[in-house]
């Protein structure tokens, strides 16, 4: 029987050679490299970081909250190598996304849908 944690691991070596996560990388450095852009997605993810603490914590998001997240959104939306940097970290969310439906496909099934077995 083979070890599970190996098997993680071998996972874990394969997202990281993927073409999705080599992509992000060199995005993610890109971005690190120029202050501008630095400064502007550390900005974006502060008020990332922010939004969801509060919700966490059960607290009302303000109009004026949101219409600032909004605002930064846009701006590091047109920043072209802050785009980039959030598309490949889409294309990489979509394949971990992919795999863990893979992953728990045995308690899927051994579960099922209660609603399927009703009929």
């Amino acid at each position: 029987m083979p070890n599970i944690y190996d098997s993680a691991y071998d996972l874990e070596k394969a997202i990281r050679e993927s073409d999705e996560f080599t992509s992000l990388k060199e995005a993610f450095d890109k971005v690190m490299n120029d202050d501008a852009a630095k400064q502007m997605f550390e900005n974006f993810r502060d008020t990332q970081i922010q939004l969801q603490e509060k919700q966490m914590q059960g607290q009302e998001i303000t109009e004026e909250e949101v219409e600032k997240a909004r605002q930064v959104v846009e701006l590091v939306q047109q920043h072209p190598d802050i785009s980039k940097l959030m598309e490949q970290e889409q294309r990489l969310n979509m394949v971990i996304n992919d795999v863990s439906r893979i992953i728990t496909k045995p308690l899927e099934e051994l579960y099922g849908n209660p609603e399927e077995s009703n009929e």
